[in-house]
């Protein structure tokens, strides 16, 4: 057993690069576990800071020095902050305490739509099923609508640290676009300069991960909006509401869509029953659902990560329920870090392929 254990450690440790890499991930790794919540304003601000790199590329193209160029986008920053705290958030904050003020009615009308299927398939489902249903679903809503009451008002400190955020990470931000270059600098100053296995895992990350990472955030952006206008159009409650779930629901492939899909169908059934109304709101869910998937994906992604289903989904699953919503989100790019890394790890095998192979 041992000869075994020595023999891997040869095969996958024989580097120097590679031992330092798995020391790095251990490390990150250890932290991010036991000081995620005390760098949560950190990491956040990396992560917002990573995704505006692109803008603040862009206006330097266009003539824009770096002061000036990190200006603009740390004005975009803060004026989409306050925009959505004086617009967007009390208007679904609104819409959500006003959905949950009207469960109550539409379980009612619930249970009297479930009744009438015992009568039309008595072998499949029976009357007490139907209530027992309807019992635990009241029961769940009431659990959700009193932790809604007492975050609004026992939770008050939790408001304070998100203001703290408000500030603290806008500002962070302006300091990694400022200053970034100067801080991967001083951070590389310090690991060895022949580095090849990291050289290749960057590369990597930062021509698909960038890409995939910068190019949801405005497929999400895109998809909320077109729905929300959609659905207000055609008079549906809670427009905005779901217009979010749906932009949302983009984050989690092939699950996301399906999952969404019944609150919209439920919310217009409840509102306007079997009519017109209903089909030409499920119609426009549809359309904007194929537009996305056909249309959206494939300008916004034109690198496109592959990878399998089964991986994506395995993934989303993993780190979702290490680190939530920030795992769903990076689920996929840290999925394509971990293959990344497979790719350019140096085992003594591609060592010695490579010093055979012909030059």
């Amino acid at each position: 057993m041992i000869h075994i254990i020595q023999r891997w450690v040869d095969r996958y440790f024989a580097d120097e690069e590679a031992v330092l890499v798995a020391v790095m991930l251990i490390a990150g790794l250890a932290v991010v576990l036991s000081m995620g919540v005390v760098l949560a304003p950190m990491i956040a601000a990396l992560i917002i800071a990573f995704l505006m790199q692109g803008l603040v590329q862009r206006l330097e193209s266009w003539g824009c020095g770096h002061l000036l160029a990190v200006s603009i986008a740390f004005l975009v920053l803060a004026g989409s902050i306050v925009v959505a705290l004086i617009y967007i958030l009390p208007a679904i904050w609104r819409q959500l305490l006003n959905l949950f003020a009207e469960a109550p009615r539409m379980l009612m009308e619930g249970q009297s739509v479930l009744l009438l299927l015992p009568e039309k398939y008595p072998g499949l489902i029976t009357e007490a099923q139907v209530k027992g249903l309807i019992g635990g679903l009241r029961a769940d809503l009431g659990h959700v609508g009193q932790s809604v009451v007492s975050f609004s008002l026992a939770q008050l400190p939790i408001l304070v640290a998100v203001l703290i955020y408000v500030v603290l990470v806008p500002i962070l931000v302006f300091f990694f676009l400022k200053d970034g270059k100067e801080m991967i600098a001083w951070l590389t100053s310090v690991l060895p300069r022949e580095r090849p296995v990291m050289r290749k895992i960057w590369r990597e990350m930062n021509e698909q991960i960038a890409n995939y990472v910068r190019g949801k955030v405005v497929e999400i952006f895109i998809v909320a909006v077109v729905t929300s206008i959609a659905f207000s159009f055609l008079g549906l409650n809670y427009a905005l509401l779901l217009g979010v779930a749906v932009g949302m629901s983009v984050l989690i492939p092939y699950i996301g869509a399906a999952v969404v899909t019944l609150p919209v169908a439920i919310i217009a059934f409840f509102q306007w029953g079997w009519s017109t109304d209903l089909m030409y709101v499920m119609i426009a869910y549809g359309v904007i659902q194929a537009i996305d998937g056909n249309i959206l994906v494939p300008l916004l992604f034109s690198e496109a990560v592959k990878m399998h289903p089964v991986v994506i989904v395995l993934a989303v699953l993993v780190f979702g329920g290490l680190w939530g919503f920030w795992g769903v989100f990076f689920a996929i790019p840290l999925a394509t870090l971990c293959k990344a890394i497979m790719n350019a790890w140096p085992t003594k095998h591609k060592q010695e392929t490579a010093e055979t192979s012909p030059v």
